[in-house]
Order: C-alpha cells, then sequence, then structure tokens
C-alpha cells in the first residue's frame, strides 16, 4: 500500500522530466459531455472550482497530457428499433462534433487512430484525440454501423454500459445477466472488431461477459477505465483472475480514478454522489441549473472530504497489477468529466502528481512509460496487426 515517505526534491525533478518525455495516453475522458453542452469551448481554459470541468486543451497541455480517448457516451436508454436509431444519431454528433472541434484548433490538436499519429502530434507539441466508444448501444443490430464509427476514427468500444444491451450482459444491471456474458449478436461485434482493428474494452461488462471476450478475441483487450475489486470491492472493478486472465491475452488495465472504484465509500457518500453525477450528464441544463449542480457537488466533496481517496491510493490500483502481472499490463483511464477525481489530482492539470508518485515509489523511467502510454499503444498496433491478418 501506499508508503509514508515524502517526496523528496530531486525526485520531484526526476520525475517532471520523465512526465516532459514519456508519451502520457488517458484512455478514458468524458469531456465530450461537456462539450455538447452549448457555450462549451474545449479549446478554452476553464476553472473546475468555478464550472466542475476537468478536461480542455489549454489544462492537457498544462498537464503534460499528450493524448486522451475522447468517450463517445451514450447511456443505456429503451432497446426499441426507434430509442436505437436515435443513439446513433446521437453518436455521430459527437463524433461530428470533436472532429470539428479539433480541425478548429490544428495549431493545437490533432485525431489520432494509430501509435504512430500519437508520437508525432507529441513530437509537434499538440495533443492528440483518440475516440473511444462508451456503450455498444449505438451499434444497433447492425454490424456495418461498426465500419461506419471505425471510418470515423473509432478505435475500442466499451460493449456495455451501466445496463445489459444487445451485445452483453453489463456488470452493474439492476435485473441481473440476460445472456450469462455475450449475445450471439455480441459474439459476432467483438469478431468484427477484431477484423476491423477496433479494440475490444471489457470494462463495464459483467464477469461472465468478460471471459466470453477472452475465449473469442484474437487481439488483446482492454478495460479502459476499471480498477482492482482486491482493493476496492466493487463490480466494476476487475478481480486479480480477470487480470491475470486479461494480462495472459496480452492486454492492459487502465486504472479508473472514480473514488467509489478506488477506495469503499460510506453507503450515505456514495448514494448522494451518484444522484449529483447522473443530474449532471443531463445536456438540456439551464445555466442556474449547472451552477446549483456545481455547488451541490462542492459542497459534497466538502462533507466526505475526508473519504476522498488520494493519489497515492489511485497509485496502489497501479501497483496493485503491477505485482500480479508485471509491468506491462496496466494504464490510466482517469474518468476525468465522468465522475473521476483523487485528492491531488482535481483536473488533468494534475497529472504530474501521478508521475512524482511513481517516482517516488520507485518506478524507472521505462516503467513509467509503459505505464503512462506504451501499454495501450502496443495493444492499439497488436489490434491493427490483427486486422491486417484477416
Amino acid at each position: 500500500m501506499a508508503q509514508s515517505q515524502p517526496i523528496t526534491e530531486k525526485q520531484k525533478e526526476k520525475a517532471a522530466k520523465i512526465h516532459a518525455k514519456v508519451l502520457t495516453i488517458d484512455t478514458h475522458a468524458d469531456v465530450p459531455i461537456n462539450m455538447m453542452k452549448d457555450g462549451f469551448d474545449v479549446a478554452a481554459r476553464h476553472d473546475f472550482d468555478q464550472d466542475g470541468s476537468q478536461i480542455d486543451f489549454p489544462r492537457m497541455k498544462e498537464g503534460g497530457m499528450d493524448g486522451m480517448f475522447f468517450a463517445v457516451y451514450m447511456g443505456q436508454g429503451r432497446r426499441t428499433p426507434e430509442a436505437t436509431a436515435e443513439a446513433k444519431e446521437k453518436a455521430l454528433a459527437i463524433f461530428d462534433k470533436i472532429h470539428k472541434a479539433v480541425a478548429a484548433n490544428p495549431d493545437v490538436a490533432g485525431i489520432a487512430t494509430t501509435p504512430k499519429d500519437a508520437y508525432e502530434l507529441q513530437k509537434q507539441g499538440k495533443r492528440s484525440v483518440f475516440f473511444g466508444m462508451e456503450n455498444g448501444w449505438p451499434v444497433g443490430n447492425d454490424l456495418a454501423n461498426l465500419k461506419l464509427y471505425y471510418d470515423l476514427g473509432l478505435r475500442y468500444i466499451t460493449l456495455s454500459h451501466s445496463a445489459n444491451n444487445d451485445i452483453c450482459d453489463s456488470s452493474t444491471d439492476p435485473d441481473g445477466p440476460e445472456y450469462n456474458g455475450l449475445s450471439p449478436f455480441g459474439e459476432k461485434v467483438v469478431q468484427e472488431m477484431n477484423r476491423l482493428g477496433i479494440m475490444v474494452d471489457i470494462s463495464h461488462v459483467s464477469d461472465s461477459t468478460f471471459y466470453d471476450v477472452m475465449k473469442l478475441t484474437k487481439a488483446p483487450a482492454i478495460a479502459s477505465h476499471s480498477s482492482c475489486r482486491a482493493l476496492c470491492n466493487h463490480p466494476r472493478n476487475m478481480t486479480d483472475d480477470m487480470i491475470r486472465v486479461l494480462a495472459k491475452n496480452g492486454g492492459v488495465i487502465q486504472i479508473n480514478f472514480v473514488p467509489s472504484f478506488v477506495k469503499e465509500p460510506s453507503q450515505q457518500q456514495e448514494l448522494s454522489m451518484k444522484a449529483i453525477r447522473l443530474k449532471m450528464r443531463q445536456v438540456d441544463l439551464s445555466d442556474a441549473d449547472k451552477k446549483a449542480l456545481y455547488q451541490e457537488m462542492k459542497d459534497m466533496r466538502a462533507k466526505y472530504a475526508g473519504d476522498m481517496p488520494t493519489v497515492a491510493e489511485g497509485v496502489d490500483h497501479i501497483e496493485h497489477v503491477i505485482k500480479l502481472v508485471g509491468v506491462d499490463h496496466v494504464g490510466i483511464g482517469m474518468d476525468m468529466d465522468g465522475g473521476g477525481q483523487l485528492v491531488g489530482c482535481q483536473d488533468v492539470s494534475d497529472i504530474g502528481n501521478i508521475t512524482a508518485e511513481l517516482v517516488r515509489r520507485g518506478y524507472s523511467e521505462k516503467d513509467i512509460e509503459k505505464i503512462w502510454g506504451g501499454n495501450v499503444m502496443r495493444v492499439l498496433a497488436a489490434a491493427e496487426k490483427v486486422a491486417q491478418s484477416f
């Protein structure tokens, strides 16, 4: 667990040099939730204390965040043909919004679809914007949609969200399992993702879905934003056995910094925060509503400040994976703008503190390079290679 020795000035200097040098990639950023709201400009600097937002291009640069997978997120709705068609339209609107934001800021950011793109943009001092899709619901029942999204830049799909869909069972559906894993259609989805070169993301899926994916996928998989169940008993986190199986598959678990996935909260705190987070995800909030919700969130954080996990406790999850399966199978998917926050890592400008904590614990530049970006870029390259073999 977290050590108690404070970081030295020498270690701080070393960490700053490493952080500036290595490719830093976060695999799950919910900033599109804000981008879809009127008046939010991802190219302008925002203030967490003012509006609760955690990601924009200026703060990515300040924090030394080279690239993020922007999540095309769709909360699971009714599984009717009409609702599914609407989900597809909404997903396409999010792709369009992200593409336009990047195109409007060519000196600041670029769209990335390959590891080569990310390293090239890093050399140019620009931010990489990758695409991930959180919830396969917009795939509908049509495999052709996968190619449509791939051509728009999509490079992973989180198969489900907080409820079951036509692809698979979710880890948190209140009604329990529907297929006991992947549906027959879901099996075809995984195979088509392999064929195209889209990484299969098993965050949010049920344990049985995870094992079904592992038996089926020809490419390494990712958990884009999940933590360790051994340290925090939450169904969204992965068991040690799942992490071992994922490592054997060549995949990577990207540690999530949502407080209740890092450290078990009191029941009252979890219920209170969950209610606020759900309200904040609405896109039709008025300015007065937003202001009231941010204040409510701040008050709630102040009330439960002693329960908030720290950067050290977040790094405990990274270290747990390293001790279990080695440094090649862990990364970072903070889930910022979707609830991810630690004491010492309030927004994306603070991510140097994660590197500092890794240095304090004795991790080398080579280790930190793998954790921050190398591992997930390896998996993306492997997915591309598998696609070329079809």
